[in-house]
């Protein structure tokens, strides 16, 4: 299925578009397409959504499973542009990282809780957050957990 002009590029975020409407017509979960991709969920949904590269292999396999074309590979191993900023972003180096981190990763996230929980979100309010230092030989890492009560929208 080729889905868009052979002249252009599909953009990523087109193209994510187009994998999370295979998915559901599928009837595929992010982990599926995950354990396909040969990677972890987070990491892939991102990817998947427009947020990282994806290697050729990985790429053209989950086309595969969800019968899309080449055009939609194209785009799912082009470089991205990460992070919609609307307004400056945080000056401290530190606050612009989570920052960073959630434009990345925010979208990811937001469609694995829907996915695991429904339609609903996670609460800011009825919340706890811890930080702790994991020892690496590359470096200590900064582990910061966040657990949110999960909200479900009432209609």
């Amino acid at each position: 299925m080729n889905t868009t002009d052979p002249r252009t590029v599909l953009d990523k975020i087109e193209a994510g578009r187009i994998v999370d409407a295979a998915r559901v017509r599928a009837g595929k979960s992010w982990e599926e397409l995950a354990k396909a991709a040969g990677s972890t969920p987070v990491w892939t949904t991102a990817a998947l959504l427009g947020m990282h590269p994806m290697g050729a292999e990985q790429a053209a396999a989950l086309a595969d499973l969800l019968d899309l074309g080449g055009d939609v590979v194209e785009a799912l191993v082009a470089q991205p542009t990460r992070g919609d900023v609307v307004g400056p972003p945080p000056a401290d180096p530190t606050l612009y990282r989570f920052h960073e981190a959630l434009m990345v990763y925010g979208p990811a996230l937001k469609a694995l809780i829907h996915e695991e929980f429904g339609d609903g979100i996670m609460s800011a309010i009825n919340f706890q957050v811890d930080i702790a230092r994991r020892s690496d030989p590359g470096g200590d890492r900064v582990v910061v957990t966040f657990d949110g009560k999960f909200l479900d929208y009432n209609w």
